[in-house]
């Protein structure tokens, strides 16, 4: 734990688009304080001049500094997440681990295990559980007031071309990205999970329509499944979309009702028609980040940086724990198991 009268310390490993984002919010939070960043790039390079703190070139060169940290933020591309997080466990640290945690089930179940040994903490990164869209629908399911769940339809198709897969980029590349649904919209999966459980009986199609030269791996799918509690439900995906990102949408045909989330990032909530139901003013989201050539998700990292200070000060529970981000890179798994 950390003293209430105590900033919580903070390193971040990876300094590109999500590791600034980390570092911005860590300073902005007012018991918190950055104490090191971390990443294998020049330090010109990465646009990270505003921070004035100690730069490492490896994490293994920051954990040998003795810089003390209660924290580390792992932003590094995918497939490092999983052994930079053991690397800062077995020194001692707390982790936050941008999704996905791992790229295999058996390493996410690695970094759990670790945690559990050296009585560490792992905060798994779901920021879209925070815009005020999905903590309604969190509660309006909970709340029984839908019913038996029978149908949801989430559709992801966004944009990303060769402004986002550059040739000496990570993103496309199989053992660091691992694929679309790792990458782009694995946020996407654990709202579904978060909101309807496990899923069973996955079939799935597949396609790389305009990737093929950008990526090692498939662009577009369609993907089918009977949730474990009950209903069936699809995943429409593509990164094939012309010039700009068209929708994520999630659709709940229920019982008692039926529910349309949509806008560019599940940020609006399009359709409601639910029994003896009014809806509520919802509080507006964030915006999305925006990247320049591309965008990305709504903006809310300074509330996994809110609910790291929270426990480790003994206030709060984890919000989104590292078993949730197992079964998120469990079900991806599961799902190109088909490919």
């Amino acid at each position: 734990m950390v003293a209430s009268d105590q900033k919580v310390k903070f390193a971040v490993v990876g300094c590109g688009h999500i590791g600034k984002r980390h570092a911005e919010m860590v300073k902005r939070n007012a018991e918190s304080e950055l104490v090191a960043l971390i990443d294998i790039k020049d330090k010109g390079q990465l646009g990270i001049e505003s921070y004035d703190v100690p730069f490492f070139n490896s994490l293994e060169a920051f954990l040998e500094s003795g810089i003390e940290a209660d924290v580390v933020n792992i932003a590094s591309p995918n497939g490092f997440h999983a052994p930079q997080a053991l690397a800062c466990l077995e020194a001692g640290k707390h982790i936050v681990i941008e999704k996905p945690m791992a790229l295999g089930k058996a390493d996410a179940e690695k970094v759990i295990f670790k945690a559990l040994h050296m009585h560490k903490q792992v905060f798994a990164v779901m920021q879209n559980r925070y815009s005020p869209p999905s903590v309604w629908i969190k509660d309006l399911i909970e709340s029984g007031k839908l019913g038996h769940i029978y149908m949801v339809q989430l559709n992801c198709y966004w944009n990303r071309d060769n402004r986002y897969y550059k040739p000496d980029s990570w993103h496309g590349k199989k053992d660091l990205d691992g694929g679309t649904l790792f990458t782009q919209f694995s946020h996407f999966i654990d709202i579904m999970y978060w909101l309807f459980g496990d899923i069973q009986n996955i079939q799935g199609k597949f396609n790389d329509f305009n990737h093929k030269d950008l990526t090692d791996f498939e662009d577009s799918g369609f993907v089918s499944f009977d949730f474990v509690n009950g209903g069936m439900g699809s995943l429409n995906y593509s990164t094939s979309v012309w010039n700009q990102n068209l929708e994520s949408s999630m659709t709940i045909i229920a019982e008692l009702g039926s529910v349309k989330i949509g806008g560019q990032y599940m940020d609006k909530v399009e359709y409601c028609h639910v029994k003896d139901y009014e809806m509520p003013t919802l509080a507006p989201t964030n915006p999305g980040n925006d990247y320049g050539a591309y965008k990305g998700s709504a903006a809310n990292h300074h509330y996994v940086i809110e609910n790291v200070v929270d426990v480790l000060k003994g206030r709060a529970s984890i919000t989104t724990n590292a078993l949730e981000g197992l079964k998120v890179v469990d079900i991806i798994e599961k799902v190109y198991a088909l490919k």
